[in-house]
């Protein structure tokens, strides 16, 4: 197993900082930080250099938005109650012109204006007694990484390795699968933050034979929200590819709402795409 990402903790006198080094990716994501707010951002640009990252994010604080505009920080999302009930507020900045370029913006415009038109209520047949669903473990990863590889031509992170899903479970996230004629053949995983109290519902892939028919994913989804709730976990938010019409859709019928887009955000599916922020409050359903 290859490590292409990292956290890097850097504790001083008037600051703390929590970076995720995502070499893959050529970015930098400030997943938590105290203390002086301009020592943070200066430290974080230093690990952006130190990498030769493209692309710097950060998690920010309500407090902190004006500060973040004059470091000439750009809004991308907000995520509802990530920080124990408070809102998160992303915002990034580019290093290189190529990373700022983007020739999807206005397409990916028209599937968000298409998916806000359709019923958010339709429901498909429960699929056959053939199908049948099962709560992961460290057993499924073997199939979990042949699903992946076989979904996906290029991941954010190296799902189709067995011992990387493995090391996932072990550090906490929980996986739902749909058997079909012994094999896996749709998968979606949360994972959780166990301090901030929110889970990323994520690494969603369905064999392309089986998609549409019975709304998989869509069940999936409901079952880990089921399990984050036994928890105690109610911020479920997942990040999906911003060209893919289904993903956003199932998203949306299921109740979560947009609340923003990352440019060039990662490299997945076949290329460095733009992702679509959806967040839903567990508390209300």
């Amino acid at each position: 197993m290859t490590e292409t990402a990292t956290t890097i903790i850097i504790e001083e006198n008037n600051f703390y900082l929590n970076a995720y080094v995502d070499l893959f990716n050529k970015r930098i994501r400030v997943d938590d930080y105290r203390g002086n707010t301009s020592l943070v951002l200066k430290q974080a640009e230093e690990l952006v250099h130190q990498h030769k990252a493209e692309k710097l994010i950060v998690k920010g604080r309500a407090e902190d938005l004006q500060l973040f505009y004059e470091k000439g920080l750009q809004p991308e999302a907000i995520l509802d109650r990530y920080f124990l009930g408070s809102d998160a507020y992303f915002f990034s900045k580019f290093y290189t012109v190529e990373r700022k370029k983007n020739e999807y913006w206005i397409k990916e415009d028209e599937i968000l204006q298409g998916i806000y038109q359709l019923n958010p209520s339709v429901e498909k047949p429960y699929p056959p007694k053939e199908y049948e669903l099962k709560k992961a473990d460290e057993s499924f990863a073997e199939q979990l990484a042949t699903l992946y590889g076989q979904v996906f031509e290029i991941y954010p992170t190296p799902m189709n390795d067995p011992e990387y899903v493995k090391k996932t479970m072990q550090e906490g996230t929980v996986y739902y699968v749909f058997f079909h004629e012994g094999k896996i053949v749709s998968a979606a995983s949360a994972e959780i933050n166990a301090f901030y109290k929110n889970a990323e519902l994520t690494d969603c892939a369905t064999l392309p034979e089986y998609r549409g028919k019975y709304g998989l994913m869509k069940i999936l989804l409901k079952e880990l929200e089921g399990e984050l709730k036994r928890q105690g976990v109610f911020c479920a938010y997942s990040i999906a590819r911003s060209l893919s019409f289904g993903m956003n859709a199932a998203l949306f019928q299921l109740g979560y709402g947009y609340r923003g887009r990352f440019m060039n955000n990662c490299y997945i599916y076949d290329k460095l795409e733009d992702m679509n922020m959806w967040v839903k409050n567990l508390t209300n359903c």
